[in-house]
């Protein structure tokens, strides 16, 4: 018996350079004729008049342009009420801020969301979710998958190279992820989607073949991180990106002095991650260990280390954050492997002070 199941994937999906100067273009094709503009404070003036300038070229009215600061949900909330119900699309501009609050905007509203990044430090711009804070806490609240992805791979590559560095490490936490998907599923029972962890999958693999930082790196990565958001809205899960490496750094937003970007914490987290699960992926240290090298991961992180004592109780503390949610940390006491590794591991070693 067929089950019936809809995905819902983007119809709009530009990656590559001079995207920005054509989003007037993009949207008189779809009739989107009125927009709603979110952008991140502190975004360059030159980016937002490019935008601004290419929709109205193509006689694009922009109903509302608002500046966004804030990721709480209840300010999410109060901009959705204060924006025109007559919009025919939401159009998020910048980075991971005003994304995340466009797109519940735009969920709340039933809106086509259109998600415009300027950097590509992690998988958000194309995610099913939308991270807003709650009660000071980060929550993954649900929202669309974009009707439209414009990646202007030359913007991209302008944004300051330690986001570059973020997306590598939330693109190969897929890597861990996936294998802890596949453990809970051994463990408790938990469903797998096969195609959409073989995308996930995919998607690291493809950018594993050229790990440069140039235009053509910014279409690979670009394309690896968007696949990573689809995955997840195929299966209906954050499962295909999202598992013991990510409940890590989830920790470390609550309890570090001084969070670092979601894709540093996650790609670090990632490594060690592989190092307790090597009796199912042997291979997968290697792989994550020589891509750092190649990107100047590694490097990015030992230039500013993470503090060790936080790392422990974010990894004591990880396992709780959310309930029936199997991974590796749930199969064993795993903390006096993780303080080993911490201590012993030479590609960790670089990564910790204290």
């Amino acid at each position: 018996m067929l089950i019936p199941k809809q995905t819902t994937i983007p119809a709009l999906v530009r990656v590559k350079p001079g995207a920005l100067d054509r989003m007037g273009i993009y949207a008189e094709r779809h009739e989107l004729l009125r927009v709603v503009l979110f952008f991140s404070q502190g975004l360059d003036g030159g980016l937002l008049g490019q935008l601004t300038a290419s929709l109205r070229s193509r006689n694009i009215q922009i109903l509302q342009q608002t500046s966004v600061e804030s990721i709480g949900f209840e300010k999410a909330t109060e901009l959705f009420r204060q924006s025109p119900r007559n919009a025919d699309a939401i159009i998020g501009f910048g980075g991971g801020k005003a994304l995340d609050v466009a797109k519940y905007v735009a969920f709340l509203g039933r809106h086509p969301y259109l998600s415009v990044p300027t950097s590509l430090s992690n998988d958000g711009f194309c995610s099913p979710q939308s991270s807003l804070t709650v009660s000071d806490r980060r929550h993954a609240l649900p929202a669309a998958v974009p009707f439209g992805v414009i990646l202007d791979t030359s913007v991209c590559l302008n944004a300051p190279e330690i986001l570059w560095h973020s997306g590598v490490g939330d693109l190969v936490s897929k890597f861990t992820a996936v294998t802890d998907w596949k453990l809970a599923f051994h463990a408790t029972g938990t469903p797998v989607d096969d195609f959409a962890a073989l995308l996930s999958d995919a998607s690291v693999y493809q950018f594993l073949v050229r790990p440069k930082r140039d235009l053509e790196g910014m279409r690979s990565l670009g394309t690896a991180l968007l696949l990573n958001g689809i995955s997840m809205s195929i299966c209906g899960s954050s499962r295909p990106a999202s598992g013991s490496e990510h409940l890590i750094s989830h920790a470390l937003d609550s309890v570090s002095k001084r969070p670092r970007l979601h894709g540093l914490q996650v790609g670090v987290a990632t490594y060690l991650i592989s190092l307790l699960q090597r009796q199912n992926s042997d291979e997968n240290p290697r792989r994550i260990a020589a891509l750092f090298d190649a990107t100047g991961f590694w490097r990015a992180i030992a230039s500013d280390p993470f503090d060790r004592a936080e790392w422990l109780e974010a990894a004591r503390v990880a396992p709780a954050i959310k309930s029936d949610f199997y991974t590796v940390l749930s199969s064993r006491d795993c903390l006096p492997e993780i303080e080993s590794a911490l201590r012993s591991d030479p590609n960790l070693r670089q990564c910790f002070r204290g």
